[in-house]
C-alpha cells in the first residue's frame, strides 16, 4: 500500500477549518496530524504550505451521453468524468434513463455498460421512472438492490418523461416504504406546451422564447404540488435544478412544517441571467430547463441566500452540454428544437470557491458542505465521501486560494466547443486532485486512469428530519 502525506495545508471540511497533515494509506485516510507530531514515513510527501485542503467535491446531477430529441449530450462518461477531476470533483451521480415502453432494469444495465471501465472518478445512479406502470413498479426493488436509493419523475416534458400526479404519488408511495428518496424536476408542463405552442404559432421562434414560455409561476406551481404529494405519501422529497425563487419560498415552508423537503441548484441560475438568451441565435448557447432567470426578480438572489441559510442544501450542475455547432443550432428556426443543457460539470466547484473566497457568498465550510458534504448525506455516501476524515476515502482537492484563474472554452476539458462562462476570472486554483488516494490531477496535468473510477452503492438519505 502507497503511503501519502500532505503538509502543510489548511484543511476545510464542512464544520472545521484546521491546520493539519492529512496521512492516507491505500485509499483511505488515516489521520489527521497537528503540528506537533513528527512526521510519519510515507511514500510521498505533498507539499500544501499555504493552500486549502477541501475534501473531493460531489456532483450530485450529471448527464453523460444522453439523448435529447435528434442531439446525444457530448460528454461521454470518459470525456465528462475527466473535465469533472480538472475541476476538483471526484464523485458524480449520474442517470439512467427508463424511456416509455422500456424496462427499467434494462434502461439501468446499459448505463452501467457505459460507465463501468469508463470513469475516471468515482460514479453512482439516480433512476429515471419514465413509464409508470406495474412492469417498472416490480422493477424498482431490483434496481434498489444494485444500491440506487434515488428516483427521478417529471412534471415536465408531457409524451417524454411527464407522470401524472397519481403516478408520481405511486413511486413515493413505494419509496415511502423503504426510505428511498424521490427527485422531481418540477416544472408545469402541460402549461409549458401550450405557452411554446402559442409562441410558434405567432412566429416567436428565438431562444429568448425558450425562457419565457417556462415562467418561474409554473416552477414553482410544480413544487408546491409535488411537496404536498410528499407529504401525503410520507415519501422525501429532493428537487432538483431549482431556478425561481418561489420554489425556496416551498421548500423553507415545508421545511417549516417538518417535511422531508430538500431542494439543489446550479452555478447557471446563480450567476448567468435571461438577457443572455436575448442575442439572437447566439442566446441558444444558453438554453436549459429550467431557463435563466431575470436576476432584477429576485430569484438569484433568493438562491443565493437559500444556500447560505440551509433552505436549499445542494449545489449541482444539471451538465448535459451540447455543441453549438451542430447541435443547438438543430433549432436555429425552432426554438423547440434547440437541445436543453449546458456544460458546467468542470466548473462548478471552482465558482463556488471563488463565491466564498472573492464574494463571500458564504463561508468555506459552507461552500464545503453544499458541494461535498450535504449531497454525501443525501444520498448515503456519507462518511465515505463526502469530508476529510479517518476511515474516508482519499478524495481530496488541494487548492491554491491566491490565484486566479479564467474559464474560457480554448482551456476547459469538457467535450463541447463553447464555455457558458466565456471570459469568467476566478479566484482559486485547483493543483492537485485525489481519488482515493490516487492523484488524478496535477501539475497542469491529467495523470489518472479511465478505469479508476468505482460504481458506488449507495445508503438512505441521512438528512432526514
Amino acid at each position: 500500500m502507497t503511503r501519502k502525506l500532505i503538509t502543510g495545508g489548511t484543511v476545510v471540511t464542512a464544520t472545521e477549518t484546521m491546520r493539519a497533515d492529512v496521512l492516507i494509506d491505500g485509499e483511505k485516510i488515516v489521520g489527521l496530524l497537528g503540528a506537533d507530531v513528527e512526521s510519519p514515513e510515507v511514500d510521498l510527501a505533498i507539499d500544501a504550505t499555504d493552500r486549502l485542503v477541501f475534501p473531493g467535491s460531489i456532483d450530485a446531477h450529471t448527464h453523460m451521453e444522453i439523448p435529447f430529441g435528434a442531439a446525444t449530450s457530448k460528454d461521454t462518461f470518459e470525456t465528462g468524468t475527466r473535465a469533472a477531476a480538472w475541476g476538483g470533483t471526484t464523485t458524480i451521480i449520474d442517470f439512467p434513463i427508463q424511456m416509455k415502453g422500456d424496462s427499467l432494469i434494462g434502461s439501468f444495465e446499459q448505463t452501467m455498460a457505459k460507465a463501468a471501465g469508463n470513469s475516471a472518478i468515482d460514479f453512482g445512479f439516480h433512476q429515471i421512472v419514465g413509464d409508470v406502470n406495474e412492469q417498472s413498479l416490480a422493477e424498482l426493488n431490483l434496481v434498489l438492490e444494485e444500491g440506487v436509493t434515488s428516483y427521478k419523475l417529471f412534471t415536465a416534458y408531457p409524451g417524454v418523461y411527464y407522470s401524472t400526479d397519481g403516478e408520481v404519488a405511486r413511486v413515493m408511495q413505494w419509496a415511502a416504504g423503504n426510505g428511498s428518496t424521490i427527485l422531481m424536476h418540477a416544472e408545469n408542463g402541460s402549461a409549458i406546451d401550450l405557452l411554446r405552442e402559442q409562441a410558434i404559432a405567432r412566429g416567436d421562434t428565438s431562444p429568448l422564447a425558450h425562457a419565457l414560455t417556462r415562467p418561474a409561476e409554473m416552477e414553482g406551481e410544480a413544487a408546491h404540488r409535488v411537496i404536498l404529494l410528499a407529504e401525503m405519501t410520507g415519501a422525501p422529497v429532493y428537487i432538483v435544478h431549482i431556478s425561481a425563487k418561489q420554489v425556496v419560498a416551498e421548500i423553507a415552508a415545508a421545511r417549516r412544517r417538518g417535511t422531508n423537503a430538500f431542494g439543489e441548484t446550479c452555478p447557471q441560475y446563480l450567476y448567468l441571467e435571461l438577457d443572455m438568451l436575448d442575442q439572437g441565435f447566439e442566446g441558444a448557447k444558453y438554453v436549459c430547463s429550467p431557463p435563466l432567470r431575470d436576476p432584477g426578480e429576485g430569484h438569484q438572489k433568493a438562491l443565493w441566500q437559500g444556500l447560505a441559510g440551509g433552505d436549499l442544501q445542494v449545489i449541482a450542475t444539471d451538465h448535459c452540454p451540447f455543441d453549438f455547432e451542430g447541435q443547438k443550432t438543430l433549432g436555429r428556426n425552432d426554438f423547440t428544437q434547440i437541445p436543453n443543457g449546458l456544460p458546467v460539470v468542470e466548473h462548478r466547484f471552482p465558482l463556488m470557491v471563488h463565491a466564498a473566497l472573492e464574494e463571500g457568498r458564504f463561508s468555506l465550510n459552507r461552500m464545503v458542505d453544499v458541494s461535498s458534504t450535504a449531497p454525501a448525506k443525501m444520498f448515503g455516501l456519507y462518511p465515505q465521501k463526502g469530508t476529510i476524515a479517518v476511515g474516508s476515502d482519499a478524495d481530496l482537492a488541494i487548492v491554491d486560494p491566491g490565484a486566479k484563474v479564467v474559464l474560457s472554452a480554448e482551456s476547459h476539458h469538457m467535450n463541447v466547443d463553447y464555455s457558458c462562462f466565456e471570459g469568467k476570472e476566478l479566484t482559486g486554483r485547483i493543483e492537485t486532485v485525489m481519488s482515493r488516494g490516487s492523484i488524478i490531477v496535477s501539475d497542469g496535468k491529467f495523470v489518472g486512469k479511465q478505469s479508476h473510477g468505482r460504481y458506488l452503492r449507495r445508503g438512505l438519505n441521512q438528512l432526514l428530519q
